[in-house]
């Protein structure tokens, strides 16, 4: 008797390497075909849902800056964002109103486009973070008694241009094929950076102590 092992599934000893064999009963075995996964792809649902969160981010900063430049919409103008940024304790009020509202008027023009969306997005969320900074003590929920003096929405349209510094416009977009659009996760790591680089040094370095 040999005292070399065999198993259950091969026809002899010999057949150890070979890919198929009989099995309990003699019945024969092979290997078993596993059906191929479907490639992940992108689809034209993601860049629908990438359109309309665009629109919906971008365009209500769009809305607020024709408030602030404009006046539009019964909006405070200029005059009132620069008392707004005086109150809230910035310094060279003049200046950073007029970033301020440019940023929130071409930047949410360029989203709801998708043109430049990394860099345009990113400077909404460094908006958005100046604003609930500021704006936390007030509480969370716009239901709750400081109303619209809370974060709610600054945090919600915040997370939405951080999404789409991270994600990028799709391919519904003025900026479709260009570099950032095609490999937006690098571009996005990037400019996420630089946004929230940008929003600290406005709170801590613009701001009076």
């Amino acid at each position: 008797m040999s005292d070399q092992q065999t198993s259950l599934f091969d026809s002899d000893p010999g057949a150890s390497g070979s890919g198929s064999g009989f099995g309990l009963g003699g019945a024969t075995t092979q290997p078993l075909d596993r059906p191929k996964r479907r490639e992940l792809t992108w689809n034209p649902s993601a860049d629908l849902g990438l359109l309309l969160l665009r629109f919906a981010v971008g365009g209500v900063f769009f809305a607020h800056g024709m408030q602030h430049v404009f006046g539009l919409w019964g909006g405070v103008g200029m005059t009132g964002l620069r008392n707004a940024l005086t109150a809230f304790g910035f310094r060279n009020v003049n200046v950073l109103a007029w970033v301020t509202a440019l940023t929130e008027l071409v930047g949410g023009a360029a989203v709801v486009l998708g043109l430049f969306t990394p860099l345009a997005a990113a400077g909404l969320l460094a908006l958005m973070i100046n604003a609930v900074l500021l704006k936390a003590v007030n509480g969370f929920f716009i239901a709750g008694p400081p109303g619209a003096a809370s974060v709610e929405l600054e945090v919600v349209l915040g997370l939405g241009a951080a999404a789409l510094v991270l994600t990028g416009a799709g391919r519904v977009a003025l900026e479709n094929g260009r570099t950032w659009n095609r490999r937006p996760a690098p571009w996005g790591v990037l400019f996420l950076i630089i946004g929230v680089a940008a929003a600290l040094a406005v709170y801590f370095l613009l701001r009076q102590r």
